[in-house]
């Protein structure tokens, strides 16, 4: 929102007051209109969907309250701002009791006076407005809700248990399961106005992670040439979503912790206290609870994180949802990439259904998207390594597979870790993990 599409309509009987103060919002660059009576105002809202109505409080045909009071029936979104004279700022205050925002007096001490409570206002709603915008494209981009949760009605039932409450969440889960997704889901269902925000506490180096946190002050440190708000601090009233939150260092943790317990912090280099509302959401894909014992997490913050857990299924424990999954993907994508595939070969989703997937769901859309890509065909074929399926029953050794199928990303990646991670779908961290614990042998 621009100020030339802030709407202000002034009402005042005093005809000089009247064009004083248009003169001046004119020249700020808003749109105004003016009123000499309040039933002119009413015919002129009509037909102005007046973002802001300034009024006089003392006026022959209706006064300022009854102006607002009617007015707000119809026009509930408008802010409205009263004047009045010096001496009897009480009646102003009478007015904020009623609906009002603010006032300002008669006749205007400083010009300025005017020009800061209108832009105060105009920013609060900019930022309203934006934080709305923000919000619906986070809804908008979300896929439909029966898919997220296809095999896993007992996680529906618990999320929409849970997200009308503030109450902290976790989220267990591997990696590549759909913890970001079901966390915003949560926020959406939740009564909370502001944004959802994520961090990922392993893709941060631990130096700037508290500073992505709880922001900075203007030289808190070098390179820091102007204040920033924090993480926490821009998604007030609204949903933190703490990624990974196994990787953080155990000096933040001690951090977060505080947070949690008093809802305030200090930026970096700040002394002042920022007191703020928000909602924490944390995911994992490691037992929080073994890594206490290992000393690598803090007790106390496992407990305040542990409120509501929530464990979230590998893809390989919800078979039933793979040929939705791959069904919504594959035609998303194609459309994504311009291709026309029109559908999946009986062989294929034989073959995906009975796949391990160690990626889970981000591992089966890379593997999708890579086919569409290679695909001349209106029919997709997936190659993927073969598994013994007997009487509908996996016969094989879940590490194994998945031992496997990581030698077999690293070959097509060329031994580059990275690549093989996005191949796979998993973070790097969690594919070194995975190297780590199964001993591979990197040619």
């Amino acid at each position: 929102m621009g100020k030339k599409n802030f709407k202000i309509l002034i009402v005042d009987d005093e005809e000089h007051f009247l064009l004083l103060l248009s003169n001046i919002l004119i020249e700020e660059g808003y749109v105004v209109k003016a009123a000499d009576r309040g039933e002119r105002a009413l015919q002129i809202l009509e037909n102005f969907n007046a973002d802001m109505v300034i009024t006089d409080l003392k006026m022959p045909d209706m006064d300022g309250i009854q102006l607002m009071n009617i007015a707000r029936t119809k026009y509930p979104d408008a802010d409205f701002v009263v004047i009045t004279a010096f001496a009897t700022v009480e009646s102003a205050v009478d007015a904020m009791k009623k609906g009002a925002v603010d006032y300002i007096t008669k006749p205007l001490k400083d010009l300025d006076e005017l020009r800061i409570t209108v832009a105060r206002i105009f920013e609060k709603r900019k930022l309203l407005q934006e934080n709305i915008t923000l919000k619906n494209e986070q809804t908008d981009s979300l896929p439909p809700v029966e898919l997220i949760f296809s095999g896993i009605d007992k996680v529906y039932e618990e999320v929409k248990a849970v997200s009308p409450a503030d109450t902290t969440v976790i989220l267990y889960g591997e990696t590549g399961t759909g913890k970001s997704l079901i966390a915003r889901i949560i926020h959406v269902l939740s009564r909370r106005k502001g944004l959802f925000v994520t961090v990922n506490c392993a893709a941060i180096p631990g130096t700037l992670l508290e500073s992505e946190f709880f922001g900075h002050e203007k030289g808190a440190f070098t390179g820091a040439v102007s204040s920033k708000k924090g993480k926490f601090e821009l998604a007030s009233d609204g949903t933190i979503f703490l990624d990974e939150i196994s990787e953080m260092t155990v000096d933040l943790q001690a951090k977060l912790l505080r947070v949690l317990q008093e809802k305030c912090f200090e930026r970096l280099g700040g002394l002042e206290s920022i007191t703020v509302d928000t909602r924490v959401i944390a995911a994992t894909n490691r037992d929080l609870k073994k890594l206490v014992g290992e000393g690598s997490f803090r007790e106390d913050l496992y407990y305040r994180l542990n409120v509501f857990p929530v464990s979230i299924p590998p893809l390989r424990e919800r078979k039933e949802a793979i040929p939705v999954l791959v069904e919504y993907l594959a035609d998303r994508l194609s459309r994504k990439l311009g291709k026309h595939v029109k559908s999946i070969s009986e062989d294929t989703m034989k073959r995906l259904v009975s796949y391990p997937w160690p990626g889970n769901i981000r591992e089966l859309e890379n593997t999708i998207e890579r086919a569409i890509i290679l695909s001349k065909s209106s029919i997709l074929e997936i190659q993927l390594p073969a598994i013994e399926v007997k009487s509908g029953v996996e016969n094989l050794n879940i590490k194994s597979i998945e031992k496997k199928a990581i030698e077999d990303a690293l070959n097509r990646a060329g031994g580059n870790r990275r690549v093989a991670s996005e191949i796979l779908g998993i973070s790097l961290r969690a594919l070194q993990y995975k190297i780590k614990e199964y001993d591979i042998c990197e040619s």
